[in-house]
């Protein structure tokens, strides 16, 4: 039998130039199930996605998705993606040995905090200022980083975004940049993309109290939700993400493309 992969609708682009485009996975033209691939920006080239990839249980354990998964990164290469990412939902083993098998490897976890009500944030750390950055600011920090200029093709006015600087004593010693990025469901959601502390103000509750500015950035547009992706490897982040309530939505994995 021949799993393939078939089109429900035309190839999407967004304002932003990523591409998606929806398919049924197919057995000798038989409709087993379903999957989403598409692209994010990033560095380079263009970072490929594979999402939503179901497929129906009386067709299970037959290798379908497998042959799916593999059909659907066929179709980023096309795409001229170098790199693909998949994200695996927390509480998800059969998704997570598919990955695995597939030669994916763990890169990132994204993690979410429900804000709820307004809460009162706890005082910053004595002489801690956090403000917008200026226009010259701006423009050096993002020419700084090639991959930050790709994100945000308006600089400082791309919509959604706010970019803020820490400043402590009159020195900078950090950075915060928020906006809106989906999530692998296709939520949009508030997001961290950047914040830092330079290493010599670590562990003095600088980087506690500049999530608590985007909590507070988020309640005040509205929002409920703040989003972030951390590294695996970063333990005192995740630890301060843990305190601040934040927890495992899926972790990333990705896999290069020869």
């Amino acid at each position: 039998m021949t799993t393939t992969l078939r089109p429900t609708g035309p190839l999407q682009q967004a304002d932003d130039g990523t591409l998606s485009r929806s398919y049924e996975v197919c057995v000798n033209s038989r409709p087993v199930g379903v999957v989403r691939v598409g692209t994010l920006r990033a560095r380079g080239r263009p970072l490929g996605t594979i999402s939503d990839l179901r497929v129906d249980e009386a067709d299970r354990g037959r290798g379908r998705g497998t042959v799916a998964a593999l059909a659907a990164e066929e179709v980023l290469r096309g795409w001229r993606c170098d790199r693909i990412r998949v994200s695996v939902p927390a509480g998800a083993p059969t998704a997570l040995r598919l990955a695995t098998a597939l030669g994916y490897t763990e890169n990132g976890h994204v993690l979410v905090k429900d804000l709820g009500s307004a809460e009162p944030a706890p005082p910053p750390p004595a002489g801690l200022e956090v403000r917008p950055m200026t226009e010259a600011e701006s423009a050096r920090w993002i020419a700084a980083d090639p991959g930050r200029a790709a994100l945000l093709p308006d600089g400082p006015a791309t919509a959604g975004t706010h970019l803020h600087v820490a400043v402590r004593d009159g020195v900078r010693i950090g950075h915060l940049w928020t906006g809106r990025r989906d999530l692998p469901a296709g939520e949009r959601v508030p997001y961290v993309w950047e914040i830092e502390v330079v290493e010599g103000e670590r562990r003095r509750g600088h980087g506690r109290a500049l999530m608590h500015f985007a909590e507070g950035l988020v309640r005040a547009g509205g929002g409920d939700r703040l989003a972030l992706r951390v590294d695996p490897a970063n333990t005192a982040a995740r630890s301060l993400y843990a305190s601040l309530g934040y927890r495992l939505l899926s972790s990333d994995y990705e896999k290069a493309l020869y």
